[in-house]
């Protein structure tokens, strides 16, 4: 008992030492954004501010559409997660769950996708768009979006493992696909949902490289791409400014992940224990 309690005590402090080592970058981040720029990079370095300065955060908004960009990465990172759940549930339920000719060997080509490197499907995308004539819109990041590779892989994966006997019922009841996978399914599926929503939404709010391409104008732009213009596009900004534009994206994510972390650790432990 004794032994197994001071496992669990140098345990704890161990992770707590990771957990301090993990976090200290993004600190230092936040605690450099408020310092002047004098004292930004002194050493030893100053790890609790004494002197807040919030000009930083003030010349962020005045050199470069902050607002704006923040908005769009809500707005293309918040479409794109409802669409790509949307979609994925849908190719998810057909591959799960419908007999059709060729239906195992589309799906071995769907995940034979996850293989590419997104550079190399960058160019006949970009042509694609410019065709449809949305180069700087929006749209060019959110509809390739929608197909998402790997969540129609984890979604089928879930689906096949929930009990036909419930689908069987619902259409002794008279219930359709369409039913079946919104009213039996997707209620069923709410820790893979979860999880993958969680994963889209981290991944398309970071995301730099495709609206580095595909968008051109500052009122576009989303936050990733306004930060580098912030560096060196417009007025070269110092030091502290660029801390306390990141900052302003970091603190978003940190709150998100904070009140979404027990339901992500829930999502993949019980994903793991049906898949």
């Amino acid at each position: 008992m004794k032994l197994a309690t001071g496992a669990n005590w140098m345990l704890n402090i161990l992770l707590i030492v990771i957990a301090l080592l993990i976090f200290s970058p993004f600190y230092w981040i936040v605690a450099t954004s408020v310092l002047p720029s004098l004292d930004a990079f002194s050493l030893p370095p100053k790890w609790i501010p004494t002197e807040v300065d919030v000009n930083n955060f003030i010349q962020v908004f005045n050199t470069i559409p902050f607002g704006l960009q923040f908005f769009n990465s809500l707005k293309i990172a918040t479409l794109v997660t409802v669409g790509a759940l949307t979609v994925s549930s849908l190719a998810a339920y057909a591959f799960a769950r419908l007999e059709f000719p060729g239906r195992d060997v589309l799906f071995v080509v769907f995940l034979s996708a996850l293989m590419i490197p997104q550079q190399v499907t960058v160019i006949p995308t970009f042509i694609l768009m410019r065709n449809l004539g949305l180069l700087d819109n929006h749209a060019s990041i959110i509809l390739p979006g929608l197909i998402n590779v790997l969540g129609i892989f984890l979604l089928r994966q879930f689906f096949r493992s929930i009990p036909r006997d419930l689908e069987d019922a619902a259409k002794i009841d008279g219930a359709g696909h369409l039913r079946i996978l919104v009213q039996v399914i997707l209620p069923l599926s709410t820790p893979a949902l979860s999880a993958l929503g969680i994963y889209i939404f981290q991944f398309y709010w970071n995301d730099f490289f495709w609206p580095n391409i595909f968008l051109s104008s500052p009122d576009q732009m989303t936050l990733p791409v306004g930060l580098v213009a912030l560096q060196g596009l417009y007025a070269s900004a110092p030091a502290v400014v660029l801390f306390a534009a990141m900052s302003m994206i970091l603190v978003p994510v940190l709150i998100v992940f904070v009140f979404t972390q027990r339901t992500l650790t829930e999502s993949i432990a019980m994903t793991g224990l049906k898949g």
